[in-house]
């Protein structure tokens, strides 16, 4: 009798003598689906052949032929048979099989077991056993692909025998012997590995082989610690052939209401008057009542060249701070305190404003009558020195009040009118420093005018141009001349298309910009249906008079500031070019930026060049030139490779070079880098640095991140 598979579901009563892990009930119906079926009654035997499918609970099972005993009970299978799980994370080949009714149990003969589509392990014998331990003898284990045109894989783990616990996701070999290309490299009396469906585990993670000129030649050993569903802890110890020997870790826990996240490391080695070094940086978020959240950090290092010795951070100030703020609409609330610590040569962290009291609250709303939006803020800082000298050990605090109006209008032939007004009330208090008073109330207004005229023009080809003169007239009083207040938290300002119509551009609030001045500014846009878009602004501020406030190389000093140019050009999501220029009326160059970005589905590319004038008010005391360089590219195989570059202009000498290789595979992932510093200083010399670490794929979760897989077709 000829069946179709689409027109019989024979449910059977299979299993009764056993039941599988998780079964609800001693009888586990099945589905048995095939070309051809045949029934003994005499002997309760069920035979099928022909694109032979069962089904029993999520187990899914093929084969050319199938014969069932309802007296013992037992499934006889004749291959090709493949046995699928449920989520398809466990596939099974076989030529021959024998297993119980509901399939949990028995032999399959000439096997092969595929895990999460990765790691391959072939044997001559398979035993199921209760739907969780699967046992494989004589067996090999690899995820690279074998086939005519690589008929020995990369790597492959032999073993008399292999048992799989699906229930811990774990394998478990027996007198193993590791091999590469081949050639036997290691063996192991008994090895525990992750199976690949298995995303934590405690184990042994993939050591690094680090070479350092400081350092020495050493091997990095992670241990990945479980401890439990929600936090985990890494030990790695950094053994060196040197005199420098390491212990670095990691904790992570996640809280129903946050998380924190902590990495640090302790050394000895000979490298400094210390016996011990050692670093720790901490950050943590907790989401707290009524909207607000706990966010903290901690950064600590023992000396100044630990951290850029051993390659852990190139910072060279650190802060710890503790925040509790909440954020909403149209309201702001934050407190915090900061402490800082300088890693640089040249300050004295006893003369710098390392303890810092922060706290604001903000409100914005929509005054009634006059419309549009204002904003009211007060703030209160404080920071302190650890020096109690006169001067140099200055302690300061200070409240501002600030209130910020602003409404828009639009006119007749499409002109755009604001108008806008602005207030800074502040209170200070100024200790250890005779030089001032211990106690200066200022009060700054800002009034202020704005008219811009939009324009667009759309061409047939689709291409549109939108340009926008816009010019601005500010009113506030004049410095008096006399530096009232220190200047802490403003020395350094950026003049850029950002704050061009700002009425402070003063990043900070020990300083007020003054006078009566008129800001001009043109800004230019372009957008193709191609994906092309330019944009060009162009800007320049006019003063009644020099009120001194700014330095040479910040481009606002003078009675008419730098002109500032500034572009941008992108493709897409692939190309992005913005350069900032600030030139003098003498059409010199202040300061110049560049920067390039260029992806495509195999390479990135960034660069950039920077050229600031010197300023000594702002700690520049010579002109700085930099040109930073990377890129990556991955060929058309499993090789990738990436370059960074940095180069001194003023020094003629680069700073910082580096190259790294990979080679990425469905089995294998190997990285190559190699480094030089070239800059030093009295705690830290020009140092080589060398990299390699080897992952082999298939054991634990899948990696992320580019891969090849080798193709067999010829």
């Amino acid at each position: 009798m000829q069946w179709r598979a689409a027109m019989l579901g024979l449910m059977l009563g299979l299993g009764a003598p056993s039941t599988p892990l998780f079964a609800q009930d001693t009888t586990l119906p099945a589905t048995l689906i095939a070309d051809q079926i045949d029934f003994e009654s005499s002997s309760e035997e069920i035979s099928a052949e022909g694109n032979v499918e069962i089904f029993v609970q999520d187990v899914r099972l093929r084969a050319q032929s199938v014969t069932y005993n309802a007296q013992t009970d037992q499934v006889t299978l004749q291959g090709p048979i493949t046995m699928i799980d449920g989520d398809g994370s466990s596939v099974l080949f076989a030529e021959f099989a024998e297993l119980s009714g509901d399939l949990q149990y028995g032999v399959l003969q000439s096997a092969r077991l595929v895990l999460g589509r990765q790691l391959q392990i072939a044997a001559t014998q398979i035993n199921r056993s209760g739907g969780r331990y699967t046992q494989l003898y004589q067996t090999v284990a690899s995820s690279c692909e074998v086939c005519a045109g690589y008929p020995v894989p990369l790597w492959q783990i032999r073993a008399r025998r292999i048992v799989h616990d699906q229930l811990e996701q774990q394998l478990y070999f027996e007198q193993a012997q590791f091999r590469a290309l081949g050639i036997p490299i290691a063996y192991f009396p008994m090895l525990r590995l992750p199976d690949p469906t298995l995303e934590r585990s405690s184990g042994f993670l993939a050591p690094e082989l680090q070479s350092n000129d400081l350092v020495g030649t050493g091997l990095r050993i992670p241990y990945f610690f479980t401890l439990g569903d929600h936090a985990d802890l890494t030990i790695t110890p950094y053994l060196t052939f040197g005199d420098s020997q390491t212990l670095e870790a990691r904790y992570r826990q996640a809280f129903r209401n946050g998380y924190i996240e902590a990495e640090g490391a302790i050394s000895d080695d000979a490298l400094t008057d210390e016996s011990t070094r050692s670093y720790l940086f901490m950050n943590g978020m907790f989401e707290l009542r009524r909207d607000f959240r706990f966010d903290f950090d901690t950064e600590y290092s023992s000396d100044n060249s630990y951290l850029q010795t051993y390659g852990y951070s190139d910072l060279d100030r650190l802060d710890s701070a503790a925040t509790i703020s909440r954020a909403r609409r149209d309201e702001f609330i934050s407190f915090g305190v900061t402490y800082y610590e300088s890693l640089r040569d040249t300050e004295d962290n006893r003369t710098l404003p390392t303890t810092l009291l922060d706290a604001e609250f903000t409100r914005r709303y929509v005054p009634p009558v006059i419309g549009g939006i204002a904003t009211f803020s007060l703030i209160s800082q404080g920071h302190d020195r650890r020096d109690e000298s006169d001067i140099t050990g200055r302690d300061m605090g200070s409240v501002t009040a600030t209130g910020n109006w602003r409404r828009d209008w639009i006119l007749p032939a499409g002109l755009v009118a604001a108008a806008e007004a602005e207030f800074y009330a502040d209170t200070y208090v100024i200790n250890q420093d005779s030089t001032y008073e211990t106690s200066v109330t200022r009060f700054t207004p800002y009034l202020a005018t704005e008219l811009s005229w939009p324009l667009m023009r759309a061409s047939a080809n689709g291409v549109s141009h939108v340009i926008e003169p816009t010019i601005q007239l500010v009113w506030s009083p004049d410095d008096d001349g006399v530096d009232d207040i220190p200047n802490e938290d403003s020395v350094s300002v950026e003049f850029d298309e950002a704050n061009l119509f700002d009425l402070n551009r003063f990043p900070g609030s020990d300083e007020r910009e003054a006078g009566s001045r008129l800001t001009f500014g043109l800004t230019y846009n372009r957008y193709d249906p191609a994906g092309w878009t330019l944009g060009l602004t162009v800007g320049k501020v006019f003063r009644d008079e020099d009120q001194q406030q700014f330095t040479n190389g910040s481009g606002l000093d003078g009675n008419r500031s730098d002109w500032l140019i500034a572009t941008h050009v992108a493709f897409s999501d692939q190309l992005r070019l913005i350069n900032r220029l600030l030139l003098t009326n003498d059409l010199d160059i202040t300061s110049n930026e560049l920067g390039l970005e260029w992806f495509g589905d195999r390479y990135e590319l960034g660069t950039s060049i920077t050229w600031l004038d010197a300023d000594a008010a702002e700690g520049r005391p010579t002109d700085t030139a930099e040109w930073a360089f990377g890129a990556s590219y991955d060929f058309d195989n499993a090789w990738g490779g990436s370059v960074d570059w940095r180069y001194d202009f003023e020094a003629n000498e680069p700073t910082e070079a580096g190259l790294s290789m990979t080679y990425a595979t469905e089995c294998v992932d190997v990285r190559f880098s190699v480094s030089r510093r070239f800059t030093s200083s009295t705690t830290l010399v020009p140092a080589n640095e060398l990299g390699l670490t080897i992952v082999l794929n298939g054991f634990g979760a899948s990696r992320n991140g580019r891969s090849y897989d080798r193709s067999c077709q010829q």
